[in-house]
């Protein structure tokens, strides 16, 4: 019992006194790629200035260094985004999702209510007879994903539009299999109520 106490006692010490400065490290490390880089789309707070750009504030810092890290071998494709990632490491991707991840979530209003409102019931409960599995049931009842599939809530509604359009096409393939089949079997009119309903999600 003794032995047990001095090593959490240790833990808590090398937690306080060698986590902390590689952590104020890892920060500045993301703080300069951002103002350097990500801000002109993204913004430094991860609030992005065009609905052509996800917004990244809350995103699972386990999912956007994922995300960068395809980018980079091409896995996902963006001629935006590959030029960014050309020279950064996987510690820059990891430094990165956990800046974004840590910053605040703001509030947004839908543009259409009437639009959100039909994506509800899609995004809640699918369509069990097409074999549609429903939103939530990966992404939470909230959208808030988890460490390996990502936050939705809060995202432009054009953006999730954009990338159901690409994993229904084909053109985006880097994650699940299972979005590519889900998004192949929405219409155009789904995809935008769904994106619509997403967007106004905290």
């Amino acid at each position: 019992m003794k032995r047990h106490r001095v090593s959490a006692a240790l833990v808590l010490l090398a937690l306080m006194f060698g986590a902390c400065p590689w952590t104020a490290a890892e920060t500045n490390r993301a703080e300069d790629i951002v103002q350097s880089q990500c801000f002109v789309c993204h913004g430094m707070d991860g609030e992005s200035s065009t609905p052509l750009f996800p917004r990244l504030a809350g995103q699972h810092a386990a999912y956007t260094a994922r995300q960068l890290a395809d980018y980079k071998s091409g896995r996902r494709q963006s001629s935006t985004m590959q030029p960014m990632v050309r020279d950064l490491s996987s510690q820059d991707f990891d430094a990165l999702g956990r800046y974004f991840e840590t910053r605040q979530v703001a509030a947004h209003t839908v543009a259409d209510p009437a639009l959100a409102q039909s994506g509800q019931a899609l995004f809640e409960r699918g369509r069990p007879e097409a074999g549609l599995l429903a939103c939530s049931s990966c992404h939470g009842a909230q959208g808030h994903g988890t460490e390996t599939l990502p936050r939705l809530a809060g995202q432009h509604a054009l953006y999730t539009e954009n990338q159901l359009k690409a994993f229904g096409q084909g053109q985006r393939r880097n994650d699940s299999g299972v979005m590519v089949q889900i998004a192949s079997r929405l219409s155009p009119a789904e995809m935008k109520a769904l994106a619509s309903y997403i967007s106004g999600l905290k």
